[in-house]
Formats: C-alpha cells, structure tokens, sequence
C-alpha cells in the first residue's frame, strides 16, 4: 500500500490535479523554485525577510522544498505531487543559517497575515516554534483573522514523541496532524494529546519521499510531512467543490468511521471526505 492509498487520496486525485484559483499558503523554508519537478508556473511568493532559497544545501531550503513536493510537486515525479494544479504561495519562515528550521511565535503570525493578504484559502504550517511565551497574543489574533475570513489553517502536531499541546493545536479553528506509519500506526517521535485528538487527524508521516534540493529525491518522516497530505486533499476538494464554506470542507474531512476520539486522531479518508459533499450538493 502506498501513503497516497492508506489515506485514500488516490481516487481524488484520480478527478482532479486542483485548480489555480484555489491558493495555499506554505509557512514553512524557502523552495528552490527551479527544480524541475515542481509546478513553477503555480507558485507564488510573498518574500518575508528569509527571502527565496539562496543554499540549496540549508535545512531550511530543503525541508521547504520536500514539503512543496508533496502538495505541489509535478504529477508522476516521485513526489506525492497531491495538488499541483492549484496555486502554491510561498511565505519562507525559517532561516537558512540555522541547524534545525524555528521560527518564533511572532513571526508565524506575521507570515499567516501575509497569506491571507496574498488570498491563501487555506495554510499549511509545518512548523518548529522558539520564544513560545512571546508572541503569543500576535499569534492568537492572527489565527481568530483566519477564522473569521474562512481559511482553513493545518499544522504539523510537533515531533516531540510528547502527550500535551501547543499554542497552535490547542487554537479551535486549526486541524494539527499527527503522523503514522503504513499500518496507520502513530509513529514514536509523533506529538499526540487531548486537542489533537479531537480535532485532529492522522496521515503518513514515516518513509515518505519528496523532492530534494541535491538532484535526487529523498526520504523523511514526522509531523511535518504528515501535514501537507492533509492540505493537499483539502485544496482538491476545494478544486472539485469551489463554492463550499470553510465549516463544509473541515466538516467533510473531519469524518471518521472510528467510533471515538482519543489522544489519537482518525486516520485521513480523502475519499469519504469528498462522497460526504458530493452527497451534500
């Protein structure tokens, strides 16, 4: 089974590669735009101080542009290549000097403004966060904007391997993503807890591969993988379904046949999500 079918993306993305007017924003490293397997002609960038991807060698850089192969990587590359139809906007976060890609609460809350004001329906956090005591407020306001404007926000769970919460998944409006393995399985170093648990959901996060900024495509894991998966079915449903509210989106990929909620959210069913608002139309 592959990570696209144990989440049941693949008859989805069978109807649609998504659509431009369906715009997402990517908080996360700066993307080499110039790898061949990205769909360059979608992408977007609203350039915050990082600026674009001058270190294809950077962690940042190469974490940024794995997290683009999977929602917007050219279909048949080796990339999940979920939705590259629809319009990627690139709002780099974490800088390229560092060993391990942080950002700071205030600036999170800067970069989601900025995808708003670009015309992001939704967002795509995959995340490390520093100064968690400072900022907190920015950040709170800036995820109640996004509430009130309709704009679906998903955030990586965290990789901690820790039972709690975060400022952002503790947030009622965000989807915090939990990864697992090909079983479905929560894999070890993944973040669960109350909130993710109940308004989460679960999707591969353990030998995925994507696009590297080397030549060659690599292989990574955790929270941060796990998220784009769920950003990227959220955009074709949005593609197949463009005057659907918010509330209708989050609601149809939010159902689950298990019978309850834990510390463990439901495993991702793209499938079921879209024949939930096929059925509502």
């Amino acid at each position: 089974m592959s990570h696209l079918d144990l989440v049941k993306l693949t008859r989805l993305m069978d109807l649609s590669a998504g659509e431009p007017e369906i715009k997402v924003g990517l908080i996360d490293g700066p993307v080499l735009k110039s790898h061949a397997d990205l769909e360059a002609k979608n992408i977007q960038e609203v350039l915050g101080k990082q600026g674009t991807c001058a270190n294809s060698s950077s962690i940042a850089c190469m974490h940024g542009t794995f997290v683009a192969g999977i929602i917007s990587g050219k279909r048949g590359s080796k990339a999940p290549s979920i939705s590259p139809g629809c319009t990627l906007i690139l709002r780099p976060i974490f800088s390229e000097g560092g060993q391990m890609p942080s950002a700071t609460l205030k600036e999170l809350a800067e970069a989601i403004w900025e995808c708003i004001q670009a015309g992001a329906r939704l967002i795509n956090m995959s995340v490390a966060l520093t100064q968690p005591s400072k900022g907190q407020r920015e950040l709170i306001n800036a995820l109640d904007y996004a509430t009130k404007q309709g704009i679906i926000v998903v955030a990586a769970a965290g990789n901690q391997g820790t039972m709690g919460s975060s400022i952002i998944t503790r947030h009622h409006w965000v989807i915090p993503v939990a990864a697992c393995d090909l079983e479905g399985r929560p894999i070890d170093q993944s973040n669960l807890g109350s909130s993710i648990g109940r308004r989460g959901l679960r999707t591969p996060g353990d030998a995925v591969t994507s696009l590297g900024t080397q030549g060659q495509p690599v292989t990574m894991g955790g929270t941060s993988v796990a998220a784009p998966f769920v950003t990227g079915a959220i955009a074709l449903l949005w593609s197949i379904f463009p005057d659907a509210a918010a509330a209708e989106v989050k609601s149809a990929v939010m159902q689950s046949q298990e019978a309850r909620r834990t510390v463990v959210p439901p495993l991702l069913d793209a499938w079921a999500a879209y024949q939930f608002m096929k059925k509502s139309r």
